[in-house]
């Protein structure tokens, strides 16, 4: 079964159909949303009805903290994340938000571990960036020996690593569009990067393809309209860095 991961859309419409149309177009069967629906973006409540068709059809949807913060804003009061969650909430129906707060934080899915954040402790939100913090999130997700696969977002970058012959965790760097095998006798981890505010100096939309009966991940980048994005963000009155961030990819 081909599954897409998406995750960290935040309230990004535009960059959230891209992926899904381009998803299609690889023969995806399931889709899984790794959390971080909605914040920063001007499209929370069609990011929500989207996502809420998707889990209607089957899709395993977790919880992001700016899901978290959605639900309530006023646990940063004074932060500028905050102030973006504020507008959110007052976006969304009651049954968006009832729908975000029952969201988990985590999923087993038969030997994939999916998490917004990292393992170890995904209600601390931690951002799996470097070796030491994936060998930690790895570890306490290998707890349940089915597990071979985890797969996270949080970092807005699109990561691989894996544990080698000698049990030490390797980096390995993916090219987009080129399928890598990810066989089940190691075991990996991966963020799939964000589709709806990437920061690694490129604007296009991230996602990545995991293909469990070939042992296979994908790694994609999808190009949308990421000016006509950013205009959304500033007729909607949200904080001009908000829109800036889309159109520089950072």
């Amino acid at each position: 079964m081909k599954i897409a991961l998406l995750s960290d859309i935040h309230a990004n419409l535009r960059a959230l159909d891209a992926c899904m149309e381009h998803a299609a177009a690889q023969g995806v069967q399931r889709f899984a949303v790794l959390g971080d629906l909605v914040g920063y973006g001007a499209q929370p409540a069609q990011v929500m009805r989207r996502v809420r068709e998707l889990a209607q059809g089957g899709a395993i949807v977790l919880k992001g903290n700016h899901d978290a913060l959605a639900v309530a804003p006023f646990d940063q009061a004074g932060t500028m994340d905050a102030g973006g969650a504020a507008w959110t909430r007052a976006q969304l129906e009651p049954a968006d938000l009832d729908f975000l707060a029952g969201l988990p934080l985590t999923v087993t899915d038969g030997a994939a571990f999916l998490v917004h954040a990292s393992a170890d402790a995904p209600q601390r939100w931690l951002y799996v960036d470097s070796g030491h913090r994936a060998e930690a999130s790895l570890h306490a997700a290998c707890a349940d020996t089915r597990v071979r696969y985890v797969f996270g977002g949080h970092v807005h970058q699109q990561t691989l690593y894996f544990r080698g012959a000698s049990q030490k965790l390797l980096r390995f760097e993916p090219t987009a569009g080129v399928t890598i095998p990810v066989p089940p006798h190691r075991h990996w981890i991966a963020t799939v990067g964000s589709v709806g505010q990437p920061r690694d100096g490129d604007t296009d939309a991230m996602y990545a393809m995991f293909d469990a009966a070939r042992a296979e991940l994908t790694f994609h980048r999808v190009a949308y309209d990421h000016l006509a994005a950013a205009a959304d963000v500033r007729a909607a009155g949200l904080p001009e860095d908000f829109a800036k961030r889309l159109e520089q990819g950072l």
